[in-house]
C-alpha cells in the first residue's frame, strides 16, 4: 500500500515536471522578444560610469531587477486571481512611462549634440560634471535602470502568466518564478560581459601573441560603437515595447494592425506592427511629456 502511494506520488511529481516544463519553454519563447529590448535597454544604461564601477552599477541594477520581481510575481498572481481586469491598464501605464522616458532620452541627446558644438557649452558640461558626486550619478544610474526594469519585468511577468493562468496555482508560481530568475541571471550576466569587453581587449593587447594582440585590438575599436549602438537600440525599444503594450491594451487598434498586414509576408508583416509600435509609442511618449510639463509649470517648477 505504501508502496503503491510512493509511486502514485512520483508520477503525480513526474506529470508535474513535465507540465512545468512544456509552459516554461513556451513561456521563454514568447518573452525572447522582451528580452532582447531589456538586454539592450540596461547594457545602454551604464554609459557615463567609471570602468572600475562598471560591475558594481550592473549588479546594483541586477539586485532591484531581482526585488522587482519579487514584488511582481505574487502581484501578478493576486491580481490574476481577484482582479484580472487590472492587468492591462496596469501595462498600458507601465507602455506610456516607458515611452516617456524614450522621449526624454531622444530630447538629451539632441540637446547633448547641440551642446557638444559649442565649446563654451561642452566646457560648462564637463566641469558640471567634474563637480557631480560620483556616487550620486551612480545611484541616478542604478534608480533609472531599475525603474526601466519594472516595466519590462512586468510585461514578461504577464506574457508568462497568460500562458500559465489556465494551469494549476504551484506550476504558476514555479514557472513565474523560474522565469524571473532566469530571465533576470541571464540578462545582466550577458550586460556584465559586454560592459567588460574593452577590460578583455586591453588585457589581450598585452599578452605576447600576435593572434591575441589583433583580436584585443579589435574588440578595444569595437567596445565604443557597440555602447553607441546599444544606446540607440535602448531608446528604440522603449518605444517598441511601450508602444507594442498599448497596441495590445487597444484591442481595436490591434486587430486592425492584424488584418492590414495578415496578408503579408512574415517579415514586412513584422516590420510594419513594429513601425506601428514605433510610432504610436513616440506620439503617446509625447503627449505624456507635454502633460508632465504642463503639470510642472501650472506647480511652478520646471521638469
Amino acid at each position: 500500500m505504501a508502496g503503491s502511494s510512493l509511486l502514485t506520488l512520483l508520477d503525480d511529481i513526474a506529470t508535474l515536471l513535465d507540465d512545468i516544463s512544456v509552459m516554461g519553454k513556451v513561456a521563454a519563447k514568447k518573452t525572447a522578444g522582451v528580452l532582447g529590448d531589456d538586454l539592450s535597454l540596461n547594457a545602454q544604461q551604464v554609459t557615463g560610469v567609471k570602468a572600475n564601477r562598471e560591475l558594481p552599477v550592473v549588479w546594483g541594477v541586477a539586485k532591484g531587477s531581482f526585488l522587482n520581481k519579487l514584488i511582481l510575481v505574487p502581484l501578478a498572481l493576486l491580481i490574476s486571481a481577484f482582479a484580472p481586469w487590472l492587468i492591462t491598464p496596469l501595462l498600458m501605464i507601465g507602455g506610456a512611462y516607458l515611452c516617456y522616458e524614450g522621449v526624454e532620452k531622444v530630447l538629451h541627446s539632441l540637446q547633448h549634440d547641440k551642446q557638444e558644438k559649442s565649446p563654451e557649452a561642452r566646457q560648462q558640461r564637463l566641469d558640471k560634471l567634474a563637480q557631480q558626486d560620483p556616487r550620486a550619478f551612480e545611484k541616478d544610474k542604478v534608480k533609472g535602470a531599475v525603474r526601466t526594469d519594472f516595466i519590462l519585468s512586468a510585461e514578461i511577468v504577464a506574457i508568462t502568466l497568460g500562458i500559465v493562468s489556465d494551469a494549476p496555482l504551484l506550476n504558476q508560481v514555479l514557472i513565474l518564478a523560474g522565469i524571473a530568475i532566469l530571465v533576470t541571471i541571464g540578462v545582466y550576466g550577458i550586460v556584465a560581459a559586454i560592459v567588460k569587453i574593452d577590460d578583455l581587449g586591453d588585457w589581450l593587447t598585452k599578452k605576447s601573441s600576435s593572434v591575441a594582440q589583433a583580436i584585443g585590438g579589435f574588440l578595444l575599436g569595437f567596445a565604443p560603437w557597440l555602447m553607441k549602438i546599444l544606446t540607440v537600440v535602448g531608446t528604440l525599444a522603449m518605444f517598441l515595447v511601450g508602444g507594442g503594450i498599448i497596441v495590445h491594451g487597444l484591442t481595436p487598434l490591434h486587430h486592425l494592425i492584424e488584418t492590414l498586414t495578415g496578408d503579408m509576408s512574415g517579415l514586412v508583416a513584422s516590420l510594419l506592427s513594429n513601425g506601428a509600435n514605433l510610432v504610436l509609442g513616440f506620439i503617446v511618449g509625447s503627449i505624456v511629456l507635454l502633460v508632465v510639463n504642463l503639470i510642472a509649470k501650472l506647480r511652478g517648477k520646471s521638469v
